[in-house]
C-alpha cells in the first residue's frame, strides 16, 4: 500500500509538471497581452522575405522587416516626411544637385562596427552595380554616373557617390531631384556594413550572419515559418524605441490570419473579403492610405498581345469598379489609370484628380477591338490565354472575377494557373507569363516613380513593351527643372501607357488593419512599409 501511495504522488507531481510547462510554453506563442513585463509585439508578414540584403529584397514582403532592421541616411518620420536618421544634416548646393551629408557621432552596426560613410558609397554603388542584378538600380539613375555604370556603358568610379571621410558622404545628381531626401530613406539605400558583406556573401540570408544598424536587430529566422527581431542596443535612437521584441509570423490565408487575431495571437490582422461587411464598423479598423495599385500585365512578346487593339479590348473588358464592390470589398478605389491618388504634383495638387480617368469600362467598344485585333492578325479564333496568379485565396478570386468578366464581354475563355509567390515574381520577370496578375507599391512620393518602371529594358516593365516616344518622355520629365512642364510630361506619358495597353489597371491600394486597443503608435507609410519605431503595446 505504501509503494502504491508512492507511486501515485509522484505521476501527480509528473502531470502538474508537465501542465507547468506547457502552460509556459503556450504563453510564450500569445501576442502582445500574453508577454508580462517584456513587451511584444505578433505581425503577420504573410509570406517569406525575399532577402534582407537591401538591393536584393525590392518587395513588400522583405521591406516591412528590412525597413526596422535598418536605417539609411533619412527615416520617414511619423508625418510620412524624410528626418535626420543616419546623417543628423546635410547640406544642398545652389543647383540643387550636389547633396553633401554628415553622419551622426557613434553610430554602430548591430556587431558594434562604426557605421562609417564609406558604407553607403559601398552600398550604393552595389545597388548599380550590373552584378548585383538588383531590380531597385533604376532608383539611383538620379545619381551621376548610375545609368551609365548599371547599363555596362559606364565604370563604378564615374558614379558620384564618395565619402570624404568617415562621416561624410558627397553625392552629385545627373539632374535637380526634389524627392531625392525620400529617396534616401528607402531600403534599396541602406548602407550595408562592408567588411561584413565581403566577408560572407550570405550575410544577409540568416540571423547568426545579419547585420543591421536600424531600431531593432533580427535574432531568429525559421524559414517560411516566422522571423524575429528585438531592440537594438547598438541603434543611436534606441531610447525612443518602446518595443522589446516583434515577432513576424507567415500566414498567407487571411482567413487564417483573422481567426489568429480573434484567438489573441497576432496583434493585427487583415480583413478577410467575406467579413468585410461586419468588420469594416469594427472600432478596432484602421483605414489608411497606400501609393500604389493592383493591375494585371500583358506579355507583347506573346499572342495575341502583339496587337495593340486585343490588349485594348481586355483592357476594357474588364469593370475594376465590380472587383471592389464584389471580391476585395476593403472600400478600395477602382484604377483607371496608373499613378495613384494621394500623390501631389509640384503646384501642390493630387496628380490623379488633374489627369482623370484614362481607363474607359465599355464591353461593346471592347468587343469590336477584339473583332478589329482578330482581322489584322488575321486570327480565325483568338489564341488561348492563360491568366497567371501568385498562390493566395484573395487573388485566386481576383482572377475567377477576370476570367468570368472576359468571358461575359468578350467570349473569351481564359484559363487559370497558380504559382507559389517567389517562383511567380521570378518567372513574371523572365517574361514567361502570357497575362499576369501584379502589383506596384511607390518607393517614393513622386508619379514619376510609378511611370518610369515601363522605359525598355526597366527591371520592372516585365510586359516585353516597349515605345520610344515614352522613354523620351520620362527622360525628359526627369531632367525637366520648370515643374509645370514636368507635370504635363508625365500626364502625357501616362496617357500614352494606358493608350498602348500593356497593362490592365483594377484597383488603388488602402491599408485596412484590425488592431488591438493596446497597440499603438505602428506607422504605416503610403509608400509601402511599416514602422515600428514608434509602437508601443499595453502597460507602457
Amino acid at each position: 500500500m505504501r509503494k502504491k501511495g508512492w507511486m501515485i504522488s509522484v505521476c501527480l507531481f509528473i502531470i502538474m509538471l508537465l501542465a507547468g510547462c506547457t502552460a509556459n510554453e503556450q504563453a510564450g506563442k500569445g501576442s502582445s497581452s500574453d508577454q508580462g513585463a517584456k513587451k511584444v509585439l505578433t505581425l503577420n508578414n504573410e509570406n517569406e522575405p525575399t532577402s534582407f540584403d537591401p538591393p536584393i529584397g525590392f518587395n513588400n514582403v522583405s521591406w516591412q522587416g528590412l525597413n526596422n532592421l535598418m536605417e539609411g541616411l533619412t527615416r520617414l518620420n511619423e508625418k510620412h516626411e524624410p528626418s535626420p536618421a543616419m546623417a543628423e544634416k546635410w547640406e544642398i548646393s545652389g543647383d540643387g544637385k550636389t547633396y553633401t551629408f554628415h553622419l551622426r557621432d557613434g553610430i554602430k552596426w548591430s556587431n558594434g562596427d562604426p557605421v562609417k560613410a564609406s558604407d553607403f558609397e559601398y552600398a550604393w554603388k552595389r545597388l548599380l552595380d550590373p552584378k548585383t542584378g538588383s531590380s531597385a538600380s533604376f532608383l539611383a539613375y538620379m545619381i551621376e554616373g548610375g545609368e551609365a555604370f548599371n547599363s555596362g556603358k559606364g565604370k563604378k568610379d564615374d558614379v558620384k557617390v564618395s565619402a570624404e571621410n568617415d562621416k561624410t558622404l558627397k553625392v552629385t545628381l545627373a539632374y535637380p531631384q526634389k524627392s531625392f531626401l525620400n529617396m534616401t530613406a528607402n531600403p534599396a539605400f541602406f548602407p550595408i556594413n562592408e567588411k561584413v558583406a565581403e566577408k560572407d556573401p550570405n550575410w544577409a540570408k540568416d540571423a547568426k550572419t545579419f547585420v543591421g544598424n536600424g531600431p531593432f536587430q533580427l535574432t531568429e529566422w525559421k524559414h517560411d515559418e516566422s522571423f524575429t527581431m528585438e531592440k537594438s542596443e547598438t541603434y543611436w535612437d534606441k531610447k525612443t524605441v518602446k518595443l522589446d521584441q516583434v515577432k513576424w509570423l507567415m500566414i498567407s490565408d487571411r482567413n487564417t490570419d483573422y481567426q489568429m487575431y480573434q484567438s489573441g495571437d497576432l496583434d493585427t490582422a487583415f480583413v478577410p473579403a467575406e467579413q468585410s461587411e461586419n468588420l469594416l464598423k469594427n472600432k478596432d479598423v484602421q483605414i489608411e492610405d497606400q501609393a500604389g495599385l493592383f493591375f494585371y500585365r500583358l506579355n507583347v512578346n506573346m499572342e495575341p498581345f502583339q496587337n495593340k487593339n486585343i490588349r485594348k479590348a481586355f483592357q476594357m473588358a474588364i469593370n475594376p469598379q465590380d472587383i471592389v464592390d464584389y471580391v476585395t470589398k476593403n472600400k478600395e478605389k477602382p484604377a483607371r489609370a496608373f499613378v495613384s491618388p494621394g500623390i501631389l504634383d509640384s503646384k501642390g495638387e493630387d496628380f490623379r484628380e488633374a489627369g482623370g480617368d484614362l481607363v474607359k469600362h465599355d464591353t461593346s467598344e471592347a468587343a469590336k477591338l477584339l473583332e478589329k485585333g482578330l482581322k489584322e492578325e488575321n486570327y480565325s479564333k483568338l489564341p488561348p490565354v492563360t491568366l497567371t496568379y501568385s498562390t493566395k485565396p484573395e487573388n485566386k478570386k481576383k482572377a475567377e472575377a477576370i476570367q468570368q468578366q472576359l468571358k461575359e464581354a468578350l467570349g473569351v475563355d481564359v484559363k487559370l494557373a497558380n504559382m507559389e509567390a517567389n517562383v511567380f515574381a521570378e518567372d513574371q520577370k523572365a517574361l514567361k507569363f502570357q497575362f499576369s496578375q501584379s502589383s506596384f507599391l511607390a518607393d517614393y512620393a513622386d508619379p514619376i516613380n510609378f511611370l518610369e518602371s515601363f522605359q525598355t529594358g526597366n527591371a520592372m516593365n516585365r510586359t516585353g513593351w516597349s515605345n520610344d516616344t515614352y522613354d523620351q518622355l520620362i527622360k525628359k520629365a526627369s531632367q525637366e527643372a520648370d515643374e509645370q512642364k514636368r507635370n504635363s510630361i508625365l500626364h502625357e506619358a501616362e496617357a500614352l501607357l494606358i493608350e498602348e495597353a500593356p497593362i490592365i489597371p483594377i484597383h488603388f491600394y488602402n491599408q485596412v488593419h484590425l488592431q488591438k486597443e493596446g497597440v499603438k503608435g505602428i506607422v504605416r507609410h503610403p509608400v509601402g512599409y511599416i514602422d515600428l519605431k514608434w509602437a508601443q503595446v499595453d502597460g507602457e
